[in-house]
């Protein structure tokens, strides 16, 4: 279900991993995107271990689909007022919700057209604490669920695969209510919890409204 009227300005895909948005500008801050350009380097780095093969698919597919590097916790790197929509699936999560998460939503009120739209996906965590409760009553399968904790990288290999492929565990959680009221202290108007499939943005073409159903939740709001 589609709502709202039309928007002008670009649309971009914040933090896309392997997974960009045809026909909208796709940004990543992982190191992998940068060094894309050099697919034998990507090779060797896989060769010793130093990257995975998850991630010499993410270069090639970042190589493919002219991924950009950008790390939208400082800067997107765009004009003021210029797009007409931001997306962002499972990455704000892994934000310091201290530093980076206010930063971030500053460049996203920054380049967005009064109107525009922002669409955030992360984990629910709602649904985690229910199923802790409810039915694993696991506490080490529940910690190790949230991503929360990662190991200590050892060895040369261990911190060359760090500094490449960056810190990947999530640093904070919400649930639909949490995530709303922050939009809401942020300046966002009009933020809604949709349901998978539902969006306000006019003529979402590509963009998978149902990206990782099973564990999501779905939060717009529009800048005022």
């Amino acid at each position: 279900m589609v709502l709202g009227s039309d928007l002008q300005g670009l649309r971009i895909n914040v933090g896309c991993g392997a997974t960009p948005t045809a026909g909208w500008l796709n940004y990543d801050n992982s190191l992998t995107v940068r060094l894309a350009s050099w697919p034998g380097i990507m090779r060797a780095l896989c060769g010793v271990g130093a990257v995975t093969r998850d991630q010499l698919h993410f270069a090639r597919v970042a190589r493919a689909n002219g991924i950009r590097w950008a790390n939208a916790a400082r800067r997107i790197p765009l004009p003021g007022e210029s797009v007409g929509v931001v997306y962002s699936s499972h990455m704000f999560e892994h934000l310091d919700s201290n530093h980076e998460v206010p930063r971030f939503l500053e460049e996203v009120r920054r380049v967005l057209v009064p109107g525009g739209i922002l669409r955030l996906i992360v984990p629910d965590l709602f649904r985690r604490v229910r199923g802790y409760l409810e039915e694993s009553h696991d506490a080490d399968e529940f910690l190790r669920s949230l991503y929360i904790v990662d190991s200590t990288p050892r060895g040369v290999i261990g911190v060359t695969r760090q500094l490449i492929v960056g810190f990947r565990n999530h640093r904070w959680m919400y649930d639909a209510a949490s995530l709303i009221r922050l939009l809401e202290r942020h300046g966002f108007s009009s933020v809604s919890d949709l349901s998978p499939g539902e969006t306000m943005i006019p003529d979402p073409g590509p963009l998978n409204l149902r990206e990782r159903e099973d564990e999501s939740i779905y939060v717009e709001a529009r800048r005022a």
